[in-house]
């Protein structure tokens, strides 16, 4: 009887996977790179990989129904005449008017007031519907001074200097040209329909005590009355915190590389940055070497979803996060009911990050008047509101848990990591252990 050996199945290389073949095949067939909007979707060590300890013997957990849970915060007490003073630490992230339609900057305006929060700018200056609606409103200030002037400075709440992002930390901005409307050429004073490129660093300053100047000069034009922000991407935080701080900052804000975009290099994305569960440490104690935690208020944004991402960050240190893309998926981004019309493009609901081709279904990352029209600023707003309601409640909900009457009185010690990379990064204990990788022993 003869025996024969069963066929060896194909394997496939875990190097060059689909993804990998397929972008060689598409870099070599058209020698450009690929430009994409959205973040990362590489796995990457996130909230996700702690947990929080609640309350049992050691502590005792509040009633819900009973017992407060103070969820407020205000952002720029060091220098500010004026802070601003939130309901909740949720925040929406700057997002520009050409990036997004003006239906959406208007939703995202109104959703915030309604739950007591601020909106951003984004790049491209500011529109009389997103002033008009937004309650308190920080006005973004970046390298390509697109839209910028001292009239709109004091009109805003506060200013935001972004020296960097989390999507692309070190790159400048993109929007193409068939983004630019004339509404959008208009603001930024640029040819319609003219691909724009924004610079990666400021024109007139070139470290912190460059900054420091500027930051004077806009506190001088508008009275010191403003909070004065500098976002950072996260790549040193302690070190850019610090210097942030040196500057004159009243308020950091650290985006981590989850964090989204309207469109940069997908290699920018993929490969460039950190994690915003490896930067909150360092930042807090940078701060908390400067001695001013607290004083000078931090704000993390990159991969915010849930109110537990949100009680996790404000247990690592921060006093309060920003979101983005998850902003603009309650006003109905990448939605199913428009599976069709993505399946049109060449993709589907909840993969669509082409945001830069003005495409979008669902009208919010696009110019194009029939598409933008589609989106009721209303009722878009509305569920913004009940979304940011919602993470509210889930973090209060947590805090109650573990014992704390304020969601600023979460700490690292309520947490554990289900990761030794989490561990090291969140620096808190691997679940089940006292070892916090690189710090103490087992």
């Amino acid at each position: 009887m003869t025996y024969h050996n069963p066929p060896t199945p194909p394997r496939r290389s875990a190097t060059f996977d689909d993804a990998a073949m397929a972008e060689i095949r598409r870099a070599a067939a058209t020698g450009i790179y690929d430009i994409r909007g959205g973040g990362t979707k590489r796995p990457l060590p996130h909230f996700d990989d702690l947990l929080f300890l609640g309350a049992s013997m050691s502590r005792y957990p509040l009633e819900g129904y009973r017992e407060r849970c103070d969820t407020s915060v205000t952002l720029g007490t060091r220098f500010a005449k004026k802070p601003i003073e939130l309901k909740i630490p949720v925040t929406i992230a700057g997002m520009s008017f050409g990036a997004l339609s003006g239906q959406a900057k208007e939703a995202l305006g109104r959703g915030a007031t309604l739950a007591g929060t601020s909106t951003t700018t984004g790049d491209g200056g500011m529109t009389d519907e997103e002033r008009g609606h937004s309650e308190r409103l920080v006005y973004q200030y970046l390298p390509s001074r697109y839209g910028m002037n001292p009239v709109d400075l004091r009109r805003a709440d506060a200013i935001e200097i972004v020296v960097g992002q989390g999507a692309k930390p070190g790159g400048g901005g993109m929007l193409l040209g068939q983004k630019i409307s004339d509404r959008v050429a208009g603001m930024r004073d640029l040819p319609k329909g003219i691909d724009q490129r924004s610079a990666c660093r400021h024109p007139d300053w070139t470290g912190p005590d460059d900054l420091e100047i500027k930051i004077l000069e806009l506190r001088e034009i508008t009275d010191w009355e403003k909070p004065i922000f500098i976002k950072v991407g996260g790549s040193r935080p302690y070190y850019d915190t610090a210097l942030a701080v040196k500057a004159g900052a009243d308020v950091v804000v650290l985006d981590g590389m989850q964090g989204g975009t309207a469109a940069t290099q997908d290699v920018f994305i993929e490969h460039v940055g950190q994690p915003i569960l490896a930067c909150i440490r360092p930042a807090v104690h940078a701060l908390q070497d400067l001695g001013l935690h607290r004083q000078v208020q931090l704000v993390v944004s990159g991969g915010i979803r849930n109110g537990a991402d949100v009680a996790k960050a404000l247990a690592l240190g921060a006093d309060a996060v920003s979101i983005g893309t998850a902003a603009l998926i309650a006003l109905g981004d990448n939605d199913p009911k428009w599976e069709a019309d993505y399946n049109a493009l060449g993709t589907t609901a909840g993969a669509y990050d082409d945001w830069h081709e003005g495409s979008d279904p669902a009208g919010i990352t696009t110019q194009d008047p029939a598409l933008a029209a589609r989106l009721d600023p209303v009722a878009a707003g509305r569920r913004l509101a009940n979304y940011l309601t919602v993470i509210t409640l889930e973090a209060q909900t947590i805090a109650r848990a573990c014992g704390h009457n304020h969601l600023h009185n979460l700490e690292p010690e309520d947490l554990v990591a289900l990761t030794i990379e989490a561990a090291a990064m969140a620096r808190v204990p691997l679940a089940g252990t006292s070892w916090i990788p690189g710090q103490t022993g087992l």
